[in-house]
């Protein structure tokens, strides 16, 4: 990870209040009259990490990250049992980006996401063109039906072992079932200990799939319970209901994003998006332009996949 930028602190920082008692933390580093760029992050319900600082060039850029509801400094949190989610969906998602971003004053930004954050910012930005200035997106994916059911059914040839460790975490009855929904449940369940060992189940089957190196280790925060909680309770959440989205709905409504430049980073070799998904997006979207990283997968630790996000980026570091 040499090849990042240097690690940066944030300049400004804040709770943003977004309604339904919500907080959303914010923070700004870089160049404070740098081109305004907005990080969304994966999961749902990782919440920003300080290594995604280091993609933009702190000279050229006004960075912009925040946290998603129910998670990473956000409050109220996930992670709680008491926390109802009933408010944490896309449409709220997308509304708490503009608040966000007339909260700070910025006319337009970059908008990169990657992972989840590509669903939310192709949905973002189909639906607010006129704010977008570029857009980046890494390990892309639209959350169509068919993707949650890759991740959670179609790959387990691939990991034998992590999958009968995974599927028998569901009760005995739906293990031949939609583990989504199984899981789901087990998460809302009465008994604490079940919740917990159902968190830790999730979290280490997603890990598995992270990485083209088998012995990588796993993000240090998915070994933290209070993590794997809000990680599991919010990816359950907006999987269960095929994250509010009309399936296929960002492919077919891609012809918003014509004359918004953009680049897709997508490793050849990623098993948690697979590349027909950016492929698939490369066709409806004429101004995005396809960037495949060989010996890539899904976590941007792979090889060559830093380089290719960090070109990206300064590729449109000096764009109006």
């Amino acid at each position: 990870m040499s090849d990042l930028y240097p690690e940066i602190e944030p300049y400004d920082q804040g709770m943003l209040a977004v309604g339904d008692g919500n907080l959303i933390y914010w923070e700004t580093c870089g160049n404070p009259h740098g081109k305004p760029a907005l990080v969304l992050h994966g999961g749902p319900g990782s919440g920003c990490s300080t290594g995604m600082r280091r993609y933009f060039d702190p000279r050229a850029y006004r960075v912009i990250l925040f946290d998603q509801r129910g998670c990473g400094r956000s409050t109220p949190h996930a992670s709680d049992p008491r926390t109802d989610l009933a408010a944490n969906t896309t449409k709220h998602l997308l509304a708490d980006i503009e608040r966000l971003r007339e909260h700070l004053g910025i006319d337009r930004w970059l908008v990169f996401g990657g992972s989840w954050g590509s669903t939310l910012g192709l949905a973002y930005a189909e639906q607010n063109p006129q704010r977008v200035s570029e857009i980046i997106l890494v390990g892309v994916t639209t959350t169509r039906r068919a993707e949650i059911d890759w991740l959670y059914r179609g790959v387990a040839p691939l990991f034998p072992a992590q999958w009968a460790r995974f599927r028998a975490g569901a009760p005995a009855g739906e293990r031949d079932g939609d583990l989504v929904t199984a899981y789901y449940r087990l998460l809302h369940d009465p008994n604490a200990a079940v919740r917990e060992q159902a968190a830790r189940d999730w979290c280490t089957w997603e890990s598995a799939l992270e990485s083209i190196d088998p012995d990588a280790k796993p993000d240090p925060r998915r070994l933290q319970p209070t993590f794997q909680m809000t990680f599991a309770r919010i990816v359950t959440h907006y999987f269960y209901h095929n994250a509010w989205l009309e399936d296929g709905v960002l492919l077919r409504e891609a012809g918003a994003l014509v004359g918004i430049p953009g680049v897709m980073v997508q490793g050849r070799l990623d098993l948690a998006a697979p590349l027909v998904t950016a492929w698939e997006l490369a066709q409806a979207w004429p101004d995005g332009e396809l960037v495949l990283v060989n010996s890539g997968g899904h976590s941007p630790r792979d090889p060559g996949m830093s380089e290719a996000i960090i070109a990206a980026t300064d590729r449109f570091a000096a764009a109006p």
